[in-house]
């Protein structure tokens, strides 16, 4: 068992910040980056914009209308309006293209707002850590952890620490 933390850091390996390979993959860690690097990359984070939109989804829920309703209602299509058109297999497969974008996009910022509590719940547990080794450095120091700056005299690591409240 090693006797600190920083012993137990250089236990761990590192990761790589760029694995090798192809720029062209983009990272298999996250969903989307926050900030495309390349033009390509800003055109395509459109895409699922533009397929969950409403008037994209509205214009193919009356193509499918013209395509597939009224034809069963009778109504005779030209064969030109359903080769540009595409038929019932077509149209419902881009509005399930649809519904997976939008739940992709929504996927993505529950991702994000979950990393952005999750980066501030860590950073309050490494606070209080840090506060507990402050306060409790002789328990740390049993423990077999290394005081962060504790002991007669410290500063401590927080404002207004030590300090008595004024009587009122």
């Amino acid at each position: 068992m090693p006797d600190s933390d920083a012993t137990l850091s250089q236990l761990i390996p590192e990761m790589p910040s760029d694995l090798p390979g192809s720029s062209l993959t983009g990272s298999t860690v996250d969903l989307a980056t926050d900030e495309p690097k390349s033009w390509l990359d800003r055109i395509l984070g459109w895409v699922p914009r533009v397929l969950s939109s409403k008037p994209h989804v509205i214009v193919l829920i009356g193509l499918g209308v013209y395509l597939i309703v009224l034809p069963l209602a009778g109504v005779n299509v030209s064969a030109k309006s359903e080769l540009i058109g595409g038929n019932y297999t077509n149209v419902t497969s881009d509005i399930g293209a649809c519904i997976a974008a939008g739940g992709t996009l929504h996927l993505i910022s529950q991702n994000r707002k979950r990393n952005k509590v999750e980066a501030e719940r860590l950073r309050l547990a490494q606070e209080t850590h840090r506060l507990l080794h402050f306060v409790c450095h002789d328990a740390a120091l049993e423990l077999g952890h290394m005081t962060m700056g504790a002991g007669p005299g410290a500063k401590p690591p927080f404002p207004g620490a030590g300090e008595k409240p004024e009587p009122q």
